[in-house]
């Protein structure tokens, strides 16, 4: 995701000021289509594309001359969002985005239109029998309850106030020290020190950024700060509903053997995410986010496991981040809660967003 958003800003113009939100046709070259929206979301709107026909920016752009058009795929995308868009705007979904690229590629390059055979006869009773299981499933809040029971109580999750973490992770199968440092409210920086130096993700509570050795500083899209502001939340647990809206059950699922309960976020009739739990703990194994784009939802899925008490807690000291292009995995080596965290790990560089831009 990050080579992605590198390269599709690199041709961006000089950040506007806070008081005009300059659209994608001020910002970009040769916008033809997604005109009139803020410029930030043309990014998420090229990573839904890729996601669902499961390709890169290079299959419609010309790499490094992303305005041109010599590439065919470009001009039959154009096509294909001018459709997606009637289609969304007619009067059989009423301006719902219920059609997306997805709908029929399905991540792949050319659209589905064969149906597929299912490998069993549709069972009546199978449904009847999933609505009694939905009947008979605990309530939302009974389940959050139980989680924050699961890791330590509500006293102890309140008291919170750092946390401050030593991992590694993989790259170019190369393994890497990776620093966390969160601070209540809402505050992380996540520091990952490369051969080539250090690559920081910060949300200071307000705004997110990425800036990396030889790249200029990012600003994160506004539709993917609420996802950074929840994972800098060490009070989550006690904050889910806030972030998710009203949560319903959905059928048990299992997640690496073991049975889980599902909780399907919803919010002025739009979907969320999801919430797994496990049955036998009480832990949360699972969460499925959804930030918007102008073509669809996007999905971020993070598995959190190897539970661990630190100082009265329970926290994950593994978890897995996963797109529909990629996937990365944490693993915590050493973990301290209510230390001191110097404020400079959540300032701005001093670098200014474009400054490289070409």
């Amino acid at each position: 995701m990050g080579a992605l958003i590198a390269v599709c800003a690199s041709y961006a113009q000089t950040a506007p000021p806070a008081t005009h939100v300059k659209t994608t046709e001020e910002v970009y070259k040769n916008i033809q289509v997604l005109k009139g929206i803020p410029a930030d979301q043309l990014v998420p709107a090229m990573q839904f594309i890729t996601a669902s026909l499961g390709v890169e920016c290079s299959f419609c752009h010309v790499e490094n001359h992303f305005d041109e058009d010599d590439k065919l795929p470009k001009q039959k995308a154009r096509k294909m969002i001018r459709m997606v868009t009637a289609l969304n705007h007619d009067d059989v979904f009423g301006g719902k985005q219920e059609v997306t690229c997805n709908t029929c590629h399905r991540g792949t390059q050319m659209p589905l239109s064969i149906p597929v055979i299912s490998e069993q006869t549709p069972a009546p009773a199978l449904a009847e029998q999933a609505r009694q299981e939905l009947a008979n499933l605990p309530r939302a809040d009974q389940i959050l309850n139980r989680y924050v029971g699961a890791i330590g109580g509500a006293d102890a999750i309140r008291n919170l106030t750092t946390l401050v973490e030593t991992a590694t992770t993989v790259i170019a199968s190369r393994k890497t020290t990776v620093e966390v440092f969160d601070r209540s409210p809402d505050r992380r920086s996540v520091i990952t020190h490369l051969p080539s130096g250090e690559s920081l993700t910060v949300f200071d509570g307000v705004e997110s950024w990425i800036a990396g050795p030889n790249r200029p500083l990012r600003k994160m899209p506004a539709v993917d700060l609420a996802g950074a502001k929840m994972d800098a939340d060490l009070q989550f647990a006690l904050h889910a509903e806030e972030f998710f809206g009203k949560l319903q059950a959905a059928p048990s699922e299992k997640l690496n053997g073991q049975e889980t309960y599902q909780f399907i976020g919803e919010r002025d009739g739009q979907p969320t995410g999801r919430l797994y739990f496990s049955k036998e703990s009480g832990l949360l194994l699972r969460v499925l986010r959804y930030s918007a784009s102008p073509l669809g939802l996007n999905p971020t899925r993070i598995d959190y496991s190897d539970y661990r008490p630190v100082q009265g807690v329970k926290i994950p000291y593994r978890w897995t981040v996963s797109h529909a292009f990629g996937q990365f995995t944490i693993q915590v080596t050493d973990a301290k809660v209510n230390v001191p965290v110097d404020e400079q790990k959540f300032e701005k560089p001093l670098e200014t967003e474009g400054q490289s831009a070409k």
